[in-house]
């Protein structure tokens, strides 16, 4: 397996534990995402503090991920994107539509702050 999965409170956390997600992790990744989602995790943060490059393969294993978890009222971020991966997500205009957050201290704060959404927008 090329990344780590870690169950906290509050989220799972997915670190890609490889310079370049493409294609040879894309698969067993969403995979694993879907996995995880299956077992009723809505919250998931995946870690790129490893990867140096994306490529279309990893966009759409984020985006998987993406709507995974907001058809069932969670929220995905992702977290320490280094400077050649935010330009890819930004020319994609991806930027606009996935949650970074480059702090991982800031990560928890931000999902309860969106769970407490969620559940004002349900009453």
């Amino acid at each position: 397996m090329s990344f780590t999965v870690e169950k906290t409170e509050h989220f799972v956390l997915i670190r890609p534990e490889t310079e370049k997600m493409d294609s040879t992790i894309s698969p067993d990744l969403k995979a694993e995402i879907v996995f995880q989602n299956g077992k009723g995790e809505k919250n998931l943060v995946i870690d790129l503090c490893n990867v140096k490059y994306i490529d279309s393969s990893g966009l759409s294993a984020i985006l998987v991920a993406n709507r995974l978890c907001k058809s069932c009222r969670g929220v995905l971020v992702l977290t320490q994107v280094n400077d050649s991966v935010m330009k890819l997500i930004t020319i994609s205009q991806l930027d606009s539509i996935l949650n970074i957050i480059q702090n991982p201290n800031e990560i928890v704060d931000f999902i309860l702050m969106d769970n407490i959404e969620n559940e004002l927008n349900m009453e």
